[in-house]
């Protein structure tokens, strides 16, 4: 499985979503980001017709992250949410495809993440 994990600020839109993700060139299986924006995901999982994983706190945290952005250290506790979403989602053994990506108007990352079964 793979997974895209996403970052975003609070007034990113679907086209910034749909721009990050567009950015990586991967095509995934699912979306993740942290739990309390998967709401706010959940449109772009709607037009792609892709579940969104809502990854708690402690599961970002715990993700070892190629990004080390120290907003994201400070907020979240990991040095970059869409990789540490991607990763999570993507589960025990997973592998970063792609370490976070910006689009192009600097309000939301997409990382992707494949599962051990299906890491190239």
């Amino acid at each position: 499985m793979i997974v895209a994990g996403f970052g975003f600020r609070r007034a990113a839109t679907l086209d910034s979503l749909a721009d990050a993700l567009a950015a990586t060139g991967g095509a995934p299986d699912a979306l993740a980001t942290a739990a309390d924006k998967a709401s706010a995901l959940a449109p772009l999982g709607a037009r792609l017709g892709l579940p969104v994983h809502a990854v708690p706190p402690d599961a970002l945290s715990a993700s070892a992250t190629q990004t080390d952005s120290t907003a994201s250290k400070t907020h979240r506790g990991t040095g970059s949410v869409a990789e540490a979403a991607a990763l999570a989602a993507a589960g025990r053994g997973a592998r970063l495809l792609t370490p976070r990506v910006i689009s192009a108007d600097r309000m939301a990352t997409c990382a992707l993440a494949a599962s051990s079964g299906e890491i190239p």
